[in-house]
């Protein structure tokens, strides 16, 4: 039973160590919405969230007062868009016109972002499916508050080539398309292997088809919470460390748990995940990478880092599953460099590359995540990118995700700046070396096998 003396305890951790509940989040089904009439879609899918959705804001800010929790981020997902659009959508213009309305809706109830506007083609792409892809530049230019996600792959189906060949130059449109503000809208977009669809954070956002009519997601945070833990046992052995790490992961959930909780009641829509990432932000203090370096490294990206990573991620599950009987969504550490100053000093120290953050995603719970890299950066190569890590996503059975930034106009050595929470990336090298004849073969990677018996 989670009580207000639970939340009185974490005091110290709101008031010094950045501690907050990142977002609540509510999935809002759009099946019930589908028609082959554009209008009558759109009527329907802006009534829907607004109706569904109405009270979400105020609900939040009453939770967060009442018990002096922050909450960050009030967000909506929903079913993803290839699926609701695709009877009345015969263009990718026709899908713009949703993105409209998504973003119109989400502007009514006051909410920070709205995910879903996607497709899932991780085995192959209906007509519907590639027109949306085929829209997301010009929806992502002509919206403020819409997130895109498209997810290439899985452990069960193997890597659609042709999606990830056509994601290369999709990222590549939408940086031209948003170049006047450092190709943003591709930081409101992300590629996915095995995308959970539970997740509470944008950009990735969307209402799985098999969840409720409408569910509330929890996504918690406090890297700076974990840090500072960590200081009271510096230089002490393994076990007490991994032992710090689960008991702070304990207590972090149990805020979200109560969040959740009473979010929950309140709005009369079902609870359905927390997901327990460490959630970095471009404030001091509160930075993944400031964990990395407490634990013994001299900067992130130092020999040994992939292996703190793996120890900070399986401790915050461990502790974190033990606060709250649903968990779900991505659940461990964010690497994002744009939104974590420990990953930016990194990068600038030349700690950091593209190569070693590659390496890291393969024990972190998401990916490449706000990476900027030049303006001049190949549709094939980033299309590389993306297949390298949806490639470790398949073969490790987890979820792994691209979202990278060619930022039109500037190179390495210089900065993008995004603002917010979006935070600021310095433009990261990438191989020279071209992929073209690999990513431009037709077809499927296969799935990997999972038994091999006689």
């Amino acid at each position: 039973m989670i009580n207000i003396y639970e939340v009185n305890e974490t005091n110290q951790m709101i008031d010094q160590d950045n501690l907050d509940v990142r977002t609540i989040t509510m999935g809002i089904s759009l099946l019930d919405c589908i028609s082959d009439d554009p209008d009558k879609l759109n009527r329907a899918i802006y009534e829907k969230i607004t109706n569904r959705a109405r009270d979400l804001v105020s609900v939040g800010e009453e939770i967060s007062k009442e018990y002096g929790i922050p909450i960050v981020n009030k967000r909506i997902s929903v079913t993803p868009i290839a699926l609701v659009g695709g009877s009345a959508c015969r263009s990718p213009e026709d899908f713009v016109s949703i993105a409209r309305t998504l973003d119109r809706a989400a502007g009514e109830v006051g909410v920070n972002f709205i995910g879903g506007y996607g497709a899932l083609v991780s085995k192959g792409m209906t007509p519907a499916e590639e027109n949306l892809i085929r829209s997301i530049p010009e929806a992502l230019s002509v919206t403020e508050l819409v997130c895109s996600s498209v997810n290439v792959g899985s452990t069960k189906t193997g890597l659609n080539m042709d999606a990830v060949r056509l994601m290369g130059s999709i990222i590549r449109e939408t940086a031209e398309a948003t170049k006047s503000r450092d190709s943003l809208g591709c930081a409101k977009l992300v590629v996915f292997c095995n995308a959970p669809d539970d997740n509470p954070f944008m950009a990735g956002a969307f209402h799985g088809v098999t969840e409720a009519d409408a569910v509330i997601h929890v996504g918690v945070s406090g890297p700076g919470v974990v840090k500072r833990a960590l200081e009271s046992v510096r230089g002490q052995g393994f076990e007490i460390l991994c032992e710090t790490i689960k008991k702070t992961a304990f207590k972090i959930t149990r805020v979200g748990q109560l969040v959740a909780r009473e979010a929950s009641r309140r709005l009369d829509v079902p609870f359905g995940i927390i997901d327990l990432s460490l959630a970095p932000t471009p404030a001091v203090g509160d930075s993944v990478a400031g964990i990395l370096e407490e634990i013994g490294l001299e900067r992130a990206g130092a020999p040994g880092t992939t292996a703190a990573l793996a120890l900070l991620n399986d401790q915050v599950k461990k502790g974190g599953v033990m606060a709250s009987s649903y968990v779900g969504g991505l659940s461990g550490a964010f690497i994002p460099v744009s939104e974590d100053q420990g990953m930016i000093e990194a990068v600038q120290d030349g700690a950091l590359t593209v190569e070693k953050l590659e390496a890291m995603t393969c024990v972190c719970s998401v990916g490449l995540d706000m990476i900027a890299v030049p303006g001049d950066t190949k549709a094939s190569t980033i299309a590389g990118i993306l297949a390298d890590e949806a490639a470790i996503g398949m073969i490790n059975q987890k979820t792994t995700a691209v979202r990278i930034i060619p930022v039109i106009g500037k190179g390495v050595g210089e900065t993008a700046e995004f603002g917010g929470l979006l935070g600021r990336a310095p433009i990261m090298p990438v191989n020279g070396f071209g992929c073209e004849r690999f990513v431009n073969r037709d077809g499927r990677i296969p799935a990997p096998i999972h038994s091999f018996k006689n």
